[in-house]
């Protein structure tokens, strides 16, 4: 799930992972939209951004935003934990053409560990 979105539905104010290559934006109407952009707390990177840089989990950048993603959303539905191999498999929609899915899988392992599922939901200035 390359470049993916979390997106939280104002009325059951539930986070849905959705592939925003696939979305039609008028769909989304009424919907508060997370992206990459928008996980960081000012200058205080997300727990996954953190962990992907601590682990190298990206290389060219390109695939880093949906790989993020991705994880976020991976570790808010409470699948994976720090297990490597459901992690793995959590994350195999995305495709990294650099092959940084070692760092990438201790990444999301480390956030898994860390950080309990309150720092993986949206914050409450972001629902309306």
């Amino acid at each position: 799930m390359s470049h993916s979105i979390s997106l939280t539905v104002n009325r059951a104010r539930q986070a849905v992972d959705i592939n925003a290559c696939l979305s039609l934006a008028v769909a989304l109407d009424g919907a508060v939209i997370e992206t990459i952009e928008g996980l960081a707390d000012g200058k205080t990177l997300h727990p996954v951004q953190a962990a992907f840089i601590t682990h190298d989990g990206f290389q060219c950048g390109y695939c880093t935003p949906g790989q993020i993603m991705s994880a976020v959303g991976l570790l808010r539905e409470g699948d994976a934990g720090d297990d490597p191999e459901r992690i793995r498999e959590g994350m195999s929609g995305n495709l990294c053409r650099c092959g940084a899915y070692v760092g990438i899988t201790e990444a999301v392992a480390e956030a898994g560990r860390t950080y309990s599922n309150r720092f993986m939901r949206f914050s409450s200035s972001r629902q309306r």
